[in-house]
C-alpha cells in the first residue's frame, strides 16, 4: 500500500508539471490550428538558459524563470512572426507545410544546443535536489513539489487571463473562429503571434522548473514533444481542462509504469496510453469536461 500512495504522490507531482506543458500546447493549436513540433525544442531552450544562470552566474533555478519566460516568449513571437505567420496566411499553402516549418525550427534549436553546449548531458545541484519531505511512510520530492506549486499558480493564472479578461477573450474567439473575431474588430494576426508566445512561455516556465529533477542534453526536446502530444490528445484537441486531466493521467501512468513495470518503460507508457485513447476515447478527455 506504501508503495502506491508513493506512487500516486509521485505521480500527481510530475502530472501537474506536464498539465502545464499540455496547456501550452493546447493553446498553440487551438488558434494557430497546427500541431507544434517545436513544443518541447522550446523547453530544450528554457532549460539550457537556466543552467547557464545556474552554472556561470550562480542564480537559483527557480529565480531564473524570470530570465527564461520573457526570453523564450519574445524568441516564440519572433518566430510565429517571421516563420509560421507567413505561411498560415497563405491560403493556397497546405497546413502540412506550417507543421513541416515546425519541424525544421525544431531541428535547428536541437543542432544550435548542439553546436553551443556540445552534446553532454547536464544537470542541476542545489541545496534542494535531494531533499525529501515524508507524510507518513510517504516522501515527497521537494523540487517536485515546488514545481507542483508553480504549476499551480500558472495555471490559475492562465485561467483567469483565458476567462476574466480581454485578451482573454479575443484568444478564445480566435481559436473559435478566426473570421468571425476579425470581423468583431480582434486582430487575428496579433493573437495568433501572441498566443504562441504565451504557450511557449508556459513551457519555458515549466522547463526551468523541471531541469534540478531532470537531466538536459540538446535531443531533450522531441521527447517533451511526444508528451505534449499525447497530453493534448489525450485531454481532447482545445480543451485547457482536459489538458490538466490528461498530464495528470500521463504523470500518474508513467509513474505506475515504472514502479510496477520496468524503469526503462516510463516513457513507453505514454506512447501505449496513446493508442488506446486513438482507439477507444478518439475524442479525449473533451467530452467529459466543459472548458
Amino acid at each position: 500500500m506504501n508503495i502506491f500512495l508513493q506512487s500516486l504522490v509521485s505521480g500527481l507531482l510530475v502530472g501537474g508539471l506536464y498539465a502545464i506543458i499540455g496547456i501550452g500546447m493546447t493553446l498553440i493549436m487551438g488558434v494557430l490550428k497546427i500541431i507544434n513540433l517545436a513544443h518541447g525544442q522550446i523547453l530544450m531552450v528554457s532549460m539550457y538558459i537556466t543552467w547557464t544562470l545556474w552554472y556561470y552566474l550562480g542564480v537559483d533555478p527557480y529565480l531564473s524563470v524570470i530570465v527564461s519566460v520573457p526570453v523564450v516568449f519574445f524568441l516564440a513571437e519572433a518566430i510565429s512572426k517571421y516563420l509560421l505567420n507567413p505561411l498560415i496566411e497563405k491560403e493556397s499553402i497546405l497546413p502540412e507545410n506550417q507543421v513541416l516549418m515546425t519541424v525544421g525550427i525544431g531541428m535547428v534549436l536541437v543542432e544550435l544546443a548542439r553546436s553551443i553546449f556540445s552534446s553532454d548531458y547536464r544537470s542541476i545541484q542545489t541545496s534542494l535536489t535531494d531533499k525529501v519531505w515524508y507524510l507518513g511512510k510517504v516522501s515527497i520530492s521537494v523540487p517536485l513539489f515546488i514545481a507542483f506549486v508553480v504549476s499551480i499558480v500558472l495555471t490559475a493564472g492562465m485561467f483567469y487571463l483565458l476567462m476574466k479578461t480581454d485578451l482573454g477573450r479575443s484568444i478564445r474567439a480566435a481559436a473559435q473562429d478566426k473570421v468571425a473575431a476579425t470581423l468583431m474588430g480582434i486582430s487575428s494576426e496579433k493573437i495568433t503571434i501572441f498566443t504562441y508566445g504565451l504557450g511557449s512561455a508556459l513551457i519555458a516556465a515549466a522547463g526551468s522548473v523541471f531541469l534540478p529533477v531532470y537531466y538536459l542534453y540538446p535531443d531533450v526536446g522531441p521527447i517533451f514533444t511526444v508528451k505534449a502530444f499525447v497530453i493534448t490528445i489525450l485531454g481532447g484537441m482545445g480543451s485547457t481542462v482536459g489538458a490538466i486531466a490528461g498530464g495528470l493521467v500521463l504523470g500518474i501512468a508513467e509513474t505506475f509504469g515504472a514502479q510496477y513495470i520496468s524503469q526503462g518503460y516510463r516513457d513507453a507508457v505514454g506512447l501505449v496510453i496513446f493508442l488506446l485513447v486513438l482507439v477507444f476515447l478518439p475524442g479525449g478527455l473533451k467530452k467529459f469536461t466543459k472548458v
